[in-house]
């Protein structure tokens, strides 16, 4: 790396995961010598700011990337597959937020805190994947337990904030609170069905077998990352009407027995996790406290009584940043210290 920093360009920069990486990068001081911000058309030339100066979008092409060393993609699953491997073709490492390369082989799925060492497969493709952000939640905390006892089955439903679905999701949420307190009709754009007082257990496409991509996700991404395919993984994803921060209940089984107290040890140790969990005090996370956070935090922690090994938690996470942005820059502070 050049002593005064690495040239670095922002794929989909405008987005709400786009921005989030800026200014993570400007909060953790990474060594910027040059940033690129690149977007859709319809985002080209407007200015943005990097450290109080103004920096003016450009439009994301395949040309975008001369010069560039690292490159941060937000910019959706179609994009990074048209232009990322134009990134790594002028030179650049990426490190791409979307769904288009997790699953291929020769790409590593990196979250720090769970496989560190699969960040020097990049030299592969040139190419690092962030999970799916729910994925990142789970797996934070869930590594130090199978580290201690192997888990062999989970169970994960999960509570999704609608700025998962984008800022227009956010918007619409918004819009159809206040007119639901007014008594108006309610626009329904952004979900299938109305979000404001309501749940709905459809997040992602539904595949064949009844499951949606979303829960796909969960389960092919944890056996990926933890290097363990016989691991039996069932997950509901639900859409609720929360702003920010993912929530997901979990249920794990174990080939050893893990008690409340030793799973308490275990996290309160565990990198990226806290542990938050005093029943007696009506204390457990919650997504209000959560939001803005860069943990993963963990409460009501017990033992299963239905199942030998069982144990149940539950686990809320910022998904726009440990389960998305900073979890980018996390792998690109690896790359700048063990690789580039």
């Amino acid at each position: 790396m050049k002593k005064d920093g690495l040239s670095v360009a922002v794929a989909g920069a405008t987005g709400a995961v786009g921005e989030a990486m800026t200014k993570i990068l400007e909060e953790r001081d990474f060594p910027v010598r040059e940033i690129r911000y690149l977007a859709s058309e319809r985002s080209e030339g407007k200015v943005l700011s990097f450290k109080g100066k103004e920096v003016k979008v450009g439009r994301l092409a395949a040309d975008s990337f001369k010069g560039v060393e690292l490159a941060l993609f937000s910019a959706g699953a179609a994009r990074s597959k048209e232009f990322a491997p134009a990134a790594v073709e002028a030179g650049a490492v990426v490190v791409d937020n979307s769904s288009a390369f997790r699953m291929e082989l020769d790409i590593p799925l990196v979250v720090p805190e769970v496989n560190l060492e699969d960040i020097a497969l990049y030299k592969n493709r040139g190419i690092i994947a962030n999970p799916n952000c729910t994925t990142i939640v789970v797996i934070v905390p869930l590594k130090p337990l199978h580290d201690y006892a192997r888990v062999k089955r989970m169970v994960a439903s999960s509570y999704q904030a609608v700025s998962g679905a984008g800022a227009a999701a956010m918007r619409e949420l918004e819009a159809q609170s206040k007119a639901f307190v007014r008594g108006e009709e309610l626009k329904v754009e952004a979900f299938p069905h109305q979000i404001a007082f309501n749940l709905i257990p459809h997040i992602d496409a539904f595949l064949d077998n009844g499951y949606t991509k979303e829960e796909r996700k969960l389960r092919d991404e944890t056996r990926k990352m933890l290097h363990d395919e016989s691991i039996r993984i069932t997950a509901t994803t639900v859409r609720v009407p929360v702003l920010r921060a993912h929530s997901v209940s979990v249920n794990i089984e174990t080939e050893r027995k893990i008690t409340s107290d030793k799973a308490r040890e275990l996290l309160s140790r565990a990198p990226g996790v806290q542990v938050d969990d005093d029943p007696a005090n009506n204390r457990y996370p919650m997504p209000i406290f959560v939001a803005g956070q860069d943990d993963c935090f963990v409460g009501r922690i017990r033992e299963d009584d239905s199942v030998e090994n069982g144990l149940n938690f539950w686990v809320v996470g910022d998904q726009l940043r440990k389960g998305a942005a900073l979890n980018a820059v996390q792998i690109a502070e690896i790359l700048v210290e063990k690789y580039l």
